[in-house]
């Protein structure tokens, strides 16, 4: 059945008493990764170009703080708040009568303490809705499930495959899922805790299911916020590029640290054939660890063309060996290039970046895990990484971007330098790196890790 282009809502169910949680802060509202975990799943509907509003159920005690959050962050697609019912099936009927005058086509049903959703799930639900009235996400069981009786004796083991772990979003047409609550509500029934279930229990069509994410989780027990907080910190895209670095180069004032050799080398020859503004620094014609001479270089550059529109830092050193045959100067060397001198060069530039403007720094597949012989290069990395998650929230507001670009394996004179000779068809090259490094500069990403991979 094709149905008629019309308004998709989702619904944010932030109702929930958290009565597993022993938290003072209500759980929609503890931050990870610098914002309240409300916050993150917000900007996942936000940034959904196929949903046009948001509607948050909220406990009545959230709602002057659900308010705040929409002012705070700039969220245009909230058009309501609702005071939530005393249970997940209550909540969810309040949801759907707040949609009558929208008049949506779909509804999409989401826990707001559930902030990994994909784009690729909330895309895939809303196509699948165009099929079916109703349609799950879920994910395969990896434990043998059991049943037992009131003993705790197994009397059951069911056959695994048979059984998935259900997620949200859920999502349902409008007027099936109001007819299940309209249903429910004459009946006075109220044992259902999942809106699928309305659906199946009143015989409304059948409920198709979407691939869920095991990233997906819901923040329902202490222990989900450290394993939330490790998600971020570890999250990363594989950037697919706008492709439109010839136009968007033109004119821009671009300014690279590390540009005579590897990415960087390659990043400033792209800069210059589209006519890009460039100016390009490197070891030893400027040492970065200098911080003076890295603020007489800023300084300069906004002096001569104007505020920098990008900057791009691909300066690092790397050298391999035991930690404990390790010299002093090389280890402090290492810190100095890879990570103190990264923060000088970010705080330096930070007031001369224009509106708009963007940064991209450098870490490496080695940041999520130390490698043998180059610790104190995957530590700084890792730091990197921390870091840049850390400013994109502090300079959000002066609409500025900055990401961490983290490359795969690439042929590079660093690499062959410490790796010797390696099949170069397993290898990265460096062209393509510096022109996703652009494409990314040029996006409207902010405080991602980007990996790109072979």
């Amino acid at each position: 059945m094709n149905m008629k282009k019309n308004k998709t809502v989702a619904i944010l169910l932030a109702a929930g008493q958290g009565l597993r949680f022993d938290k003072e802060i209500p759980k929609p509202f503890i931050k990870i990764a610098g914002k309240p975990i409300i916050a993150h799943t917000l900007q996942k509907f936000e940034g959904h170009k196929d949903i046009n509003e948001i509607i948050i159920v909220a406990r009545e005690d959230l709602i002057k703080k659900c308010r705040d959050l929409i002012t705070q962050e700039k969220f245009k697609k909230v058009t309501k708040i609702v005071k939530g019912g005393n249970t997940r099936q209550e909540s969810s009927r309040i949801g759907v009568y707040a949609c009558k005058k929208i008049k949506p086509s779909k509804i999409l049903f989401h826990d707001a303490v559930r902030p990994f959703v994909s784009y690729r799930i909330i895309s895939e639900i809303i196509e699948a809705l165009n099929k079916f009235p109703a349609v799950d996400v879920a994910i395969p069981s990896s434990d043998t499930l059991i049943k037992i009786n009131e003993k705790m004796i197994i009397t059951e083991i069911p056959k695994r495959s048979q059984f998935l772990r259900g997620q949200t979003p859920q999502g349902f047409r409008f007027d099936v899922i109001k007819k299940a609550h309209d249903l429910a509500l004459k009946e006075k029934f109220k044992e259902i805790t999942d809106d699928c279930g309305l659906v199946l229990k009143y015989k409304l069509g059948d409920v198709y299911v979407v691939n869920g994410e095991e990233e997906n989780i819901k923040i329902t027990y202490p222990i989900d916020i450290h394993i939330a907080d490790k998600l971020f910190q570890i999250k990363s895209i594989n950037f697919q590029g706008v492709k439109n670095i010839r136009f968007g180069l033109e004119k821009k004032n671009i300014l690279i640290f590390g540009h005579s050799s590897g990415i960087g080398k390659e990043i400033y020859k792209i800069c210059k054939k589209n006519n890009a503004n460039v100016k390009g620094y490197s070891l030893p014609s400027i040492d970065i660890t200098n911080f003076s001479k890295v603020r007489d270089v800023i300084r300069k550059f906004v002096r001569e063309i104007g505020k920098i529109d990008i900057l791009i830092s691909t300066a690092a050193i790397l050298k391999r060996e035991k930690l404990v045959n390790f010299s002093f100067d090389d280890i402090e060397r290492q810190i100095a290039v890879n990570y103190i001198s990264q923060v000088n060069l970010v705080k330096e530039a930070i007031p001369k970046i224009t509106k708009g403007g963007s940064i991209a720094l450098f870490a490496s597949s080695s940041y999520t895990r130390g490698r043998e012989t180059y610790s104190i290069y995957s530590s700084t990395k890792a730091a990197i990484v921390n870091f840049v998650q850390a400013v994109s929230e502090e300079i959000i507001e002066d609409s500025i971007k900055i990401n961490t670009i983290c490359p795969a394996r690439t042929n590079t004179p660093m690499r062959r330098e410490n790796f010797g000779k390696e099949d170069i068809k397993s290898l990265l090259d460096p062209k393509l790196v510096a022109e996703i490094t652009l494409e990314v500069c040029l996006s409207d990403l902010t405080g991602q890790v980007i990996n790109i991979n072979k």
